[in-house]
């Protein structure tokens, strides 16, 4: 096949293989955004220069300063608004055939508010890409607490959304020792040869995501038991907790991060997407 035979290949035919080449670099700038943060986080526990606790968004900052930074930073920023089209694809196509019943619906909502949580991410990249700077908006997980904690109720409401996410932390993790979770390595396109090194990532990815968000939901707990905003903490928090365990613990989460980007850049090559 001649080169020009294999760009006009890669180039979408249609709505669907158009998402679909969305969803593929959605995979992958999340993949890169999660080996940043891994990377900083192992650099620190290993007491490296550079190394440091970040969130999302200050992991994204640190390309600004790499050679082509506002080129690398656009990528990431049209990589995640594909994340985002993806999901909400997802969500009202049910292109992963969830239904429409109570269950199915939920895990749909799931899907689409998995998008809305990167929007801002990507509105954050983008601007950093176009003007060199941007603002990073503040705590605003503390800010929204502290309006819902003076609700009639708040500090229950707050709890819950701490259980929820603990819960989504615990399911992380089932997931990535459950037969479906292999299963699903097992059914894409990976070369067999690499299905079990694939899963194997997989796993330590999942496990580490789902510890990090599971202290993150106790952060929620806390804040509403204390009727106390400044207790919520978001990845960097979560980060320096774990730091205070030691700088063993620090690094086997980092380097599950790390191992979290790979399988997403591993989707992002071997993409396991129904028909849309």
């Amino acid at each position: 096949m001649s080169t020009v035979d294999t760009l006009r290949a890669a180039v979408p035919t249609s709505p669907s293989s158009g998402i679909r080449a969305l969803a593929r670099f959605g995979f992958a700038a999340k993949g890169a955004v999660y080996l940043l943060m891994g990377i900083l986080a192992l650099l620190a526990a290993t007491g490296q220069q550079g190394g440091q606790t970040t969130d999302k968004k200050q992991a994204v900052l640190t390309l600004q300063s790499l050679p082509g930074g506002p080129m690398l930073l656009g990528l990431i920023a049209f990589g995640l608004l594909g994340y985002i089209v993806w999901r909400f694809t997802q969500a009202v196509v049910d292109t992963e055939s969830k239904g429409s019943d109570a269950k199915g619906l939920g895990r749909r909502i799931g899907y689409a508010g998995s998008g809305l949580l990167y929007a801002s991410l990507a509105w954050y990249a983008a601007k950093l890409a176009m003007n060199g700077s941007a603002d990073a908006g503040g705590n605003t997980q503390q800010t929204l607490t502290a309006r819902v904690l003076n609700w009639p109720g708040g500090e229950w409401i707050i709890i819950l959304v701490g259980v929820i996410i603990i819960g989504s932390g615990l399911y992380q993790i089932y997931n990535a020792y459950s037969g479906s979770f292999h299963k699903h390595v097992n059914s894409s396109d990976i070369p067999a040869g690499q299905q079990n090194t694939v899963y194997r990532i997989g796993q330590l990815g999942y496990t580490a995501r789902g510890v990090v968000m599971a202290i993150i939901g106790y952060f929620f707990v806390q804040a509403g038991r204390q009727h106390r905003a400044a207790a919520v903490g978001s990845t960097d928090e979560a980060f320096d907790l774990l730091a205070s365990m030691g700088p063993v613990v620090l690094g086997i989460v980092a380097l599950g991060l790390m191992a979290y980007g790979l399988y997403m850049l591993v989707q992002a090559k071997y993409p396991v997407l129904k028909r849309i």
